[in-house]
């Protein structure tokens, strides 16, 4: 029987190259999406994975700041695929990218309750569904969890939190074998690039030692690789081309 995962803010970036990972991998996979404008490309998604590996989708709309939303997203995955949920990826993510002075209350507010308190309700719900299980679950940072960033004062602050909830929770599960681990991405390309020219494409790859911009794919084997790798559990991962060493 195939396992299953569920990956929040899954129709596009680097959400929808982990759900494609998945489904080549061979799990059923569970595409969330929140706004109309995402449901025609988590549909897409899901036919796409469908029809290139042969595994089963499910497409739920959640809103994941919202508790109500998240138990509607868990109990559909447990009763179309049969009781366990074997990985939970918390991918969903926003940023106001503004000076923290000039942003609202209702702006940073919204940042954390997608951001956090979101893996926190994801976290609640699935892992009943996880336990004694040899499952996973991967939330998604940023290396604006791990340094100080410009106008990223909100989103560092729930990027960094996401890490310590991961901690926290790869200790309290390990002996019920669930493994909580972190991906931290760098500059990867995805729509919020794209519409950037050449020239400035090429002054952000200049302060990568690797001397380029990464891609989604080089966060699917990230995920990949936390979910082959079995003595691994409690770990920040950064693929960030040696942007951030430590």
């Amino acid at each position: 029987m195939a396992k299953t995962a569920i990956i929040t803010g899954g129709s596009r970036g680097i959400g929808r190259g982990m759900a494609l990972k998945l489904g080549e991998m061979g799990y059923n996979v569970v595409i969330n999406y929140r706004s109309d404008s995402s449901k025609a490309l988590s549909d897409d998604l899901a036919k796409e994975i469908t029809e290139k590996y042969g595994a089963e989708t499910l497409v739920v709309r959640a809103d994941v700041g919202k508790y109500e939303d998240c138990e509607t997203l868990v109990k559909a995955a447990v009763e179309k695929f049969g009781g366990k949920i074997d990985v939970l990826i918390n991918n969903a993510g926003i940023t106001n990218n503004s000076n923290f002075i000039d942003i609202t209350r209702e702006q940073y507010e919204n940042v954390i309750n997608v951001n956090l308190i979101s893996l926190l309700h994801m976290c609640h719900l699935a892992l009943p569904h996880m336990l004694d299980n040899e499952a996973n679950i991967i939330n998604i940072s940023s290396v604006g969890g791990l340094v100080g960033v410009t106008n990223q004062a909100d989103y560092c602050a729930t990027k960094s939190g996401v890490i310590g909830l991961s901690r926290a929770l790869a200790v309290e599960f390990s002996s019920r074998k669930v493994r909580v681990n972190v991906i931290a991405p760098g500059m990867i390309m995805t729509d919020m690039l794209r519409g950037v020219n050449q020239d400035e494409l090429n002054a952000l790859a200049s302060t990568i030692p690797l001397g380029k911009i990464g891609d989604v794919e080089d966060i699917a084997g990230a995920m990949e690789y936390i979910l082959k790798a079995s003595y691994v559990t409690g770990q920040v991962l950064s693929p960030n081309g040696g942007f951030v060493m430590q």
